[in-house]
């Protein structure tokens, strides 16, 4: 017989002793179990001393176990033991029991955190809960300073960061900008408390002082100064203003920037009607299928086409059967109310895309927009649209967007870059406002029921099969907001699952009907795409690395390529820049042994420009991939990943790929025109394997420049534009300078972030800020700056609502400040040229298909190399 004494049942666990009467010196095995199901086994061997002492013949019979976190919730559980035999006695409290009657609840923890100060503004995050009833956000602060109360704040800012790591409710950021009277130049401490309990925040208190208005004045006055003696005054300008708060509005007030920005959206639209003029008056049917929305939300849908500015509309509500007598009402009420509202009853629910279809039939516009039931439009959408459909003669358009939750606060906004067809195979990103020509549509077709879930990513990409990328239009502007509702992929995409598989197969079926050979996969349990290119060609690459002493490095680098490259036709050229040490000697004589790997010796000053052209000279490969020594690839597919996406796309010219530094934070992820100055790299020193701003850095994209650290590059496409710019950008900008030159001609660039290596940045040359090379690099920015002009300031893969003077994907401009962002510029791409074959080819065919070379154009300056392993150049030869 077991007898088994139970000491504390409670939200801590249960806690007691247990002996056997029989073999009291053995130590009792016990199954607990609760409402009849076991949860634990467990041997009762704590040290019970008290237990010896009244009589039980050994000290080790005691136990604390932990009950499991689905039984602390609040409900009266049964809870009971069990040996082998089955024969125990429960006592508790000397009264003999059946089972336990267990009834606890987990308590409410608070998780948080102070971000510290940045750009004037105190940050962190706090959640409430625990593991049954999770984690929320929109919590109560107070904030006091030096011991004085001075705010209250809502911890409700969007925190995708924190929901992620903690899977907890996303909302719940917070950020604080002291008021004036609090913002003093010398150190204040600064405590957050979670209300009601006062539990103060982690990280907090915050000891920080601030800039002074007349301090901030006198900065000011100092860069003016600054800004009239160039080369080094420019570098203490940009030191000096990184100490100053940054006014404005970020990411993070999204709601704050969205208020200003609409009334300044909504003047310009009335200031320039006049020079706007739609011609010919066009009907655009909205089609809206319609099946059970909240009614509220419907309301307000159908209102805000009601108060479009532009009045030639028709709205089709395609009601899917909903079965809501009351919906109908509203509908037939609204019908009622204004004749351009279309009623359409099913009688059959079809889903979304036969509901659409039944739409698109009854649409008699000469454009067609597409809407969701309870989604809203700025009431300049449609005319903003039709404005931008005739500037720019499109078939296709579509608009930014965000999204609105119940309280009407505008959250999340999706600035999207201008048609991106690489970027869509990975993720919807146009998703809303979409209005199509109804000609185009005739070609397109309307909706897919077979890929419910992402019937509006399968249209978009059979649009692009039949819409030319150049009558794609994107819109700039916020123009549509998606509703936050509890089942909507808004909300949360665990609500349709369904839609994941979906959208595989829509990505599948359309590369098949391209005759791209690839597999599709999810990314991440989301409807996020990743697609792997299945090409079994393997065209030429020559891989051309310079290096300048530095052999360990060096020499790293061509073992990790020797290493992990399983491609089966490639070279490399290193370019040996006037090595000086008896290690590059020595370096030098085991490469001769390597079979495709040679050596060419450039005797002549540091210019990676021309020691790059120089090394691609007399090639013959279908490739160059121009990689400096400091790279270290780890993949043994790197390079047919990157071979893969020009053979995807004979327009693909150039392909870069991701880089980190070695603290596996991101150096490169493609560039962006405008920032400092020229160009900047995107979502630099994010984590390597998070996604950056709208998850940009997960997806293969066009780009508008990548770094030559590792870049691969057509080589006719290197002949055609000049190579490299060795005369006027000897060092920096002659990658950004040779994607802009190839893009100019018409081709395209890719990043992709399926290849990723770790890249020691300037580890042999070191940086641009050093006092001996700042006058080389302002000359070079400058150069970039007269040549490129205007497009530096209008990278179409980089919205205009984000700032070029400050963090990237994350300062918004200020609404009205630079009105020439709200006039979108006319395409200046020039006319797509005849593709070239990649194929492999003799070369005589190579010769023949070859682009033409500019009758203009000045060859390279360099002295002829011999075909040998090792070739020296020790002066440039006219």
């Amino acid at each position: 017989m077991i007898v088994c004494q139970i000491d504390e049942f409670s939200v801590n666990g249960i806690r007691g002793w247990a002996t056997d009467t029989e073999n009291p010196s053995q130590p009792v095995f016990l199954h607990a179990l609760a409402d009849g199901q076991e949860f634990l086994q467990f041997h009762c061997t704590d040290l019970r001393e008290d237990v010896y002492e009244a009589g039980i013949p050994s000290k080790n019979t005691g136990f604390h176990i932990t009950v499991p976190h689905s039984l602390l919730d609040g409900e009266v559980h049964n809870i009971t033991f069990k040996n082998r035999l089955n024969q125990i006695e429960i006592y508790s409290d000397n009264q003999k029991l059946e089972y336990i009657p267990f009834a606890a609840k987990l308590p409410v923890e608070t998780r948080s955190f102070v971000d510290g100060l940045k750009q004037g503004v105190l940050s962190g995050w706090v959640v409430c809960g625990n593991d049954i009833e999770g984690w929320k956000g929109n919590q109560q602060l107070l904030v006091t300073c030096d011991g004085q109360k001075i705010a209250q704040v809502e911890a409700n800012r969007y925190r995708g960061d924190v929901g992620k790591a903690l899977s907890c409710d996303p909302y719940c950021g917070f950020q604080f900008s002291p008021p004036e009277l609090y913002r003093k130049p010398y150190q204040q401490e600064f405590r957050f408390y979670v209300l009601p309990d006062m539990i103060e925040v982690t990280n907090s208190p915050c000891l920080t002082s601030f800039v002074t208005d007349a301090h901030e004045s006198l900065i000011i006055d100092v860069i003016d100064k600054i800004d009239s003696l160039h080369v080094e005054l420019t570098r203490l300008r940009r030191q000096v203003r990184e100490i100053l708060p940054q006014p404005g509005f970020t990411i993070a007030d999204y709601h704050s920037w969205a208020t200003s920005y609409f009334p300044v959206l909504r003047k310009y639209v009335d200031r320039t009607r006049d020079d706007a003029t739609i011609t010919g008056n066009p009907l655009v049917s909205i089609v809206c299928p319609v099946w059970n929305p909240n009614l509220t939300d419907f309301r307000a849908a159908v209102e805000s086409v009601m108060a479009q500015t532009w009045q030639n509309w028709e709205l089709i509500l395609v009601d899917d059967c909903s079965k809501n007598p009351e919906l109908r009402a509203v509908i037939e009420d609204f019908a009622k109310v204004d004749p351009r509202i279309k009623p359409l009853f099913q009688e059959k629910n079809g889903g979304i895309s036969i509901a659409t279809n039944a739409g698109l039939a009854a649409a008699k516009g000469e454009w067609i927009a597409f809407f969701d039931h309870d989604d809203l439009l700025a009431d300049v959408a449609v005319e903003y649209m039709l404005r931008e459909a005739q500037r720019s003669h499109a078939d296709l358009i579509y608009s930014d967007e965000d999204k609105i939750d119940a309280s009407g606060y505008y959250r999340e906004p999706a600035f999207k870059t201008d048609w991106n067809y690489r970027l869509l195979l990975g993720v919807n990103y146009v998703c809303h406002f979409v209005m199509i020509r109804q000609s185009a549509l005739q070609n397109v077709g309307g909706l897919n029921k077979d890929y419910d879930g992402a019937q509006d990513h399968d249209f978009l990409l059979r649009a692009s099969e039949h819409v030319p990328a150049d009558k794609i239009h994107h819109v700039p502007e916020i123009l549509y907001h998606w509703r936050i509702t509890a089942n909507s992929t808004a909300s949360d995409i665990g609500n349709k699952r369904y839609a994941i598989d979906a959208g595989i197969k829509a990505v599948s079926d359309h590369l098949a009907r391209k005759n791209l050979p690839a597999k599709v996969d999810s990314q991440m349990g989301m409807t996020l795409y990743k697609v792997d290119w299945e090409f079994n060609q393997s065209p030429s690459v020559t891989i051309i690395i310079p290096y300048k002493d530095e052999i360990a490095t060096t020499a790293r680098c061509l073992e990790a390529i020797q290493k992990y490259t399983r491609y089966p036709n490639y070279k490399v050229i290193l370019v040996d820049n006037w090595s000086i040490t008896k290690e590059a000697a020595a370096f030098a004589k085991k490469v001769d042994k390597i079979p495709n790997v040679e050596i060419l010796t450039v005797k002549e000053p540091f210019n990676y420009s021309r020691i790059n052209n120089l090394a691609a000279k007399d090639e013959k490969s279908d490739f160059l991939l121009f990689l400096n020594n400091d790279v270290f690839v780890e993949q043994e597919n790197w390079l047919q990943i990157l071979v893969n996406e020009a053979l995807a796309d004979p327009q693909v010219a150039i392909v870069g790929g991701k880089f980190v530094y070695p603290n596996q934070t991101v150096q490169h992820a493609g560039v962006l025109l405008g920032i400092g100055d020229v160009a900047g790299h995107a979502h630099v020193g994010i984590p390597r394997n998070e996604g950056g701003y709208a998850g940009r850095a997960y997806f293969p994209q066009e780009i508008s420049a990548v770094t030559a650290a590792g870049m691969l590059i057509r080589r006719p496409a290197f002949e055609l534009v000049g190579g490299f710019d060795e005369e006027h950008l000897k060092v920096a900008f002659n990658d950004i300078d040779l994607c802009l030159k190839v893009r100019d001609a018409g081709y395209k660039v890719i990043w992709t972030p399926e290849f990723c290596a770790e890249h020691h940045e300037s580890l042999s040359r070191g940086s641009d800020d050093r006092p001996s090379t700042e006058r080389r690099f302002f000359h070079e920015t400058q150069f970039m700056i007269e040549k490129w002009g205007n497009t530096l300031l209008t990278d179409p893969f980089y919205n205009p609502h984000f700032t070029l003077d400050r963090q990237v994907f994350f300062d918004l401009t200020i609404p009205g400040v630079d009105e020439t962002r709200y006039s979108p510029l006319a395409s200046t791409r020039k006319k797509i040229r005849p593709l070239w074959p990649v194929t492999t080819s003799t070369a005589e065919e190579k010769k023949a298909s070859a682009p033409e070379e500019p009758t203009a154009k000045k060859p390279p300056v360099r002295a002829r190399r011999k075909k040998t392993s090792s070739t020296t150049i020790t002066s440039p030869v006219e």
